[in-house]
């Protein structure tokens, strides 16, 4: 798979980091708090949600392993399990060899896609349940302090 992908895909773990950091910042009650009005309902079910939707495309439709049922007591927990997704992806990276020969996958129905898209799918869904989750805290009465950047950082 080209450099560009392995380079943006670096950038999103860095931007996940801060992310992650300050999600364990927070009180634990805050971060298994359930909200009626928001999918997943707290910080931990969207972040697990996520890290499913990485593992689903990637690692079980695009490399054929095993799916995982995901469980996390703690912000910390989430850390192991973005390392799964993180090494799902590196491989996904390293062996995929046809980026954009259409592929069909059966779910509920025929889905064309690519390698590439088994791969940028989970990242732009990622950031929108990022936002998902910044606004659900902000309602939690703890909001992001905007620093880090939660937006896709530089890769320097």
């Amino acid at each position: 798979m080209n450099q560009d992908l392995k380079l943006f895909y670096q950038m999103v773990k860095n931007t996940r980091a801060g992310v992650l950091d300050w999600l364990e910042s927070l009180p634990q009650s805050t971060f298994l708090q359930e909200h009626p009005d928001f999918a997943f309902g707290s910080l931990r079910n969207i972040y697990l949600h996520i890290a499913d939707t990485y593992l689903g495309w990637v690692a079980e439709a695009g490399l054929g392993h095993a799916g995982r049922v995901l469980q996390a007591d703690s912000a910390r927990d989430l850390r192991q399990i973005f390392n799964w997704v993180d090494d799902a992806v590196h491989q996904a990276l390293e062996t995929f060899t046809a980026p954009d020969e259409p592929r069909t996958r059966t779910l509920l129905g025929p889905l064309n896609h690519t390698q590439r898209w088994l791969i940028l799918h989970p990242i732009t869904h990622e950031f929108h349940h990022k936002g998902q989750a910044l606004a659900l805290a902000r309602i939690l009465g703890h909001p992001h302090p905007g620093s880090p950047d939660t937006d896709l950082v530089p890769p320097v």
